[in-house]
């Protein structure tokens, strides 16, 4: 018997261009469709309650067309509520945007009009999960690659006949961040994001950190305290290794500034916090 069924439309690309006069704005999108219902059916060949999901696709389109996005998440919320209300064996949809952020040109002090510079690879990150009696909805951010240089200590973990690694009181910690946050009510999205953003870097910068996890738990906790509307936020810190390099081959010391950045293996630490 079928236990579990879902279908979709995911990488549909969406570039909005608006031109309210000299100066444009410019959104680029990519967006994931999920539905989950009452649709056994098509997988014993009938298809007469299956939307396509070309019709998923075209719709991403004809709604953006309708209104200008001025933040993800209510465009998320417009798609869902669009796809819940004509279609009525979808019991829940969920809507995956990512914002792939962009910025004018800067011209001395100037911001040209129509010319745009990626800011990547960070993005920004919504999620709407609407069914028939509520809405989740969450923002994030992925890719959001921090350093820093000191305040960073390993120390005093756990050993055995194989541990190698030593103590450290003075190490760089470098991560790509992702974070998703979960709204308990409305809010003025784009506020919030940038809110929690700055609330991250801020913590992460000047945290006297003992550890990953550490660092993670106090900036976790920064937001939820910072941010009333948010009532729950899931963090995902990779440990992007910075080793120092031996010079003594070479008859040179290394006074803490020469290393050289790995990318594999690497510690994956996460961990969500919520209101009690």
């Amino acid at each position: 018997m079928l236990a579990e069924t879902a279908y979709g439309k995911c990488g549909v690309r969406l570039v909005q261009v608006m031109r309210p006069g000299d100066h444009h704005a410019l959104k680029d999108l990519t967006v994931a469709v999920r539905f989950e219902g009452d649709y056994d059916g098509s997988y014993h060949g009938d298809n007469s309650e299956v939307l396509p999901t070309d019709t998923m696709k075209n719709t991403v389109y004809a709604l953006a067309a309708r209104a200008r996005i001025e933040e993800p998440e209510p465009f998320a919320l417009m798609l869902a509520e669009h796809f819940l209300d004509h279609n009525p064996h979808l019991r829940r949809v969920t809507i995956d945007l990512t914002e792939h952020l962009w910025g004018p040109v800067v011209q001395g002090e100037r911001e040209h009009p129509h010319a745009f510079v990626r800011r990547g690879p960070e993005t920004r990150t919504a999620q709407v999960r609407l069914d028939r009696q509520e809405a989740l909805i969450r923002a994030g951010v992925a890719d959001l690659f921090v350093l820093k240089s000191a305040g960073s200590a390993f120390a005093g973990f756990k050993r055995d006949e194989f541990t190698t690694l030593p103590d450290t009181r003075d190490r760089l910690l470098a991560t790509s961040l992702t974070a998703t946050w979960r709204y308990d009510a409305g809010t003025a999205y784009g506020p919030s994001w940038h809110a929690a953003r700055r609330t991250l870097l801020e913590t992460f910068a000047n945290h006297a950190s003992e550890s990953v996890q550490h660092t993670l738990h106090d900036m976790a906790r920064a937001v939820l305290d910072a941010l009333p509307d948010v009532c729950e936020i899931h963090i995902v810190m990779p440990n992007r290794h910075h080793l120092p390099v031996d010079l003594t081959p070479f008859g040179l010391a290394n006074r803490n500034e020469i290393f050289v950045a790995t990318e594999q293996p690497f510690g994956l630490i996460q961990a969500t916090l919520r209101r009690n």
